[in-house]
């Protein structure tokens, strides 16, 4: 992913796209700062680790497959669907799969006590791990490494990675998003558009961590992508390294995610995919997400430079609406969530 022109060159008025009214609503809605997306899905049950069944084809499956060849797959989690999240074991699977590799496998990192880089989503040991209560009721950014380093994740052998060890189980022509989940403290503020005297505090909270990442990441010849729901990691990475591809996370606002995208001079933008409008998908039920005003968040993501990516594309259906709506990627679950239409 190149890097895009400066935040000047983009100066499109996001309100002119909007219907008023669904806005404000929205902003009255605070999840919490650690709901970072839905958790509406069980994890996945050993009778679901192997490929699914093959679908009969549509006469029209090769044209559709060309056609889908410029969208990108990004594995959520390693293929979460399917294979343990954000395991070694996943990673391995992923880029395996029968269907194709994807083009990018994406994480999430936090930090623990003892100064490493674990790839982990939650804040917490207890919806993923086996780990005893003890274990279980404290957030990972204060246990050490050693302390979680045997905990089996969703049952299966696999084990949490510290980011060096996943890195080097990932194939260098596979891209890898990396996004920050947290920097070690509660005082972070995820999904918000800060206001000016608020966002040196916040990218000083996050510089810490931005620097011990990107420091394990120049080691490795893959194409990186940043990603946060927080608007203080992006600042810190932007300040930290000015040619590094970063997203912002949509949640909450597209006005503000635009906002902040043109800020920090974000590549990429990462809404969710009931924020696409245009398609059936718009504003359908996503955990506590939406509604939203009716913005053409692709049309207005690509005149201003953006590749788009959404999040967390879980069927064939909802890839083929994203697909036709122009999107540039999908974070998805499954490997084969373009098979039904011959890709």
């Amino acid at each position: 992913m190149a890097r895009t022109s400066g935040t000047t060159e983009r100066q499109s008025d996001v309100e002119q796209h909007s219907n008023t009214g669904r806005q404000s609503a929205n902003s009255e809605r605070q999840p919490s700062n650690f709901e970072q997306e839905p958790q509406n899905r069980r994890p996945p049950t050993p009778e679901f680790q192997s490929e699914t069944t093959e679908f009969e084809q549509p006469a029209n499956a090769d044209q559709w497959s060309a056609s889908a060849s410029d969208l990108s797959i990004i594995a959520h989690r390693g293929f979460a669907g399917v294979y343990p999240e954000n395991t070694i074991g996943a990673v391995k699977q992923a880029t395996a799969a029968p269907t194709g590799a994807p083009e990018m496998i994406e994480i999430d990192v936090h930090p623990t006590a003892d100064g490493e880089v674990v790839v982990f989503h939650d804040t917490r040991l207890d919806r993923l791990t086996d780990a005893s209560e003890t274990l279980a009721s404290q957030r990972v950014w204060n246990l050490s490494y050693e302390d979680m380093r045997n905990v089996s994740i969703l049952g299966s052998d696999e084990t949490i990675p510290r980011l060096e060890t996943f890195l080097d189980a990932v194939p260098s022509e596979i891209g890898v998003n990396v996004e920050f989940k947290n920097p070690g403290t509660l005082d972070v503020r995820p999904r918000e558009n800060l206001p000016p005297e608020d966002r040196e505090k916040q990218k000083e909270l996050w510089r810490p961590f931005a620097e011990r990442v990107l420091s394990t990441l120049a080691d490795y010849d893959n194409e990186f992508l940043i990603s946060s729901f927080g608007e203080g990691a992006l600042a810190a990475v932007r300040e930290l390294d000015s040619n590094i591809p970063i997203a912002a996370v949509f949640a909450e606002s597209i006005v503000d995610g635009f906002e902040i995208a043109r800020r920090y001079d974000c590549d990429a933008i990462h809404p969710p995919w009931n924020m696409v409008s245009g398609t059936e998908l718009f504003n359908d039920e996503y955990g506590s997400l939406g509604p939203y005003d009716e913005i053409d968040i692709v049309d207005l993501a690509h005149a201003e430079g953006y590749e788009v990516n959404v999040w967390t594309v879980e069927s064939w259906y909802q890839a083929t609406q994203l697909h036709e709506a122009g999107v540039d990627g999908i974070i998805a679950d499954y490997p084969n969530v373009l098979r039904f239409s011959g890709r």
